[in-house]
């Protein structure tokens, strides 16, 4: 690692994928993007982990066979039909 590596916010990584920051702090805690957490117990995300990410080097989301993203994450359906099937 750079020693030199700037440490990023929940907020500042959220602005550069164009989420919310509580989605940057949710793939934090599912391992699908690296954070470092701070003596007070806020989570930073490095700028070059970052970086990489929005450029393809590293993929929050895997990809089905055609290509598209597919959602993996915590909140994926494991079943047929809408996630909230059956909520109402």
């Amino acid at each position: 690692m750079d020693t030199g590596d700037r440490l990023l916010t929940p907020g500042e990584v959220a602005a550069l994928f164009r989420v919310d920051p509580k989605t940057v702090t949710r793939w934090a805690a599912a391992g699908r993007i690296g954070s470092i957490r701070t003596p007070g117990g806020h989570r930073r995300f490095r700028e070059s982990e970052v970086r990489a990410l929005l450029e393809g080097e590293g993929m929050l989301d895997e990809v089905d066979e055609v290509g598209k993203p597919r959602n993996v994450g915590p909140a994926a359906s494991t079943g047929p039909g809408p996630a909230n099937a059956g909520m109402y």
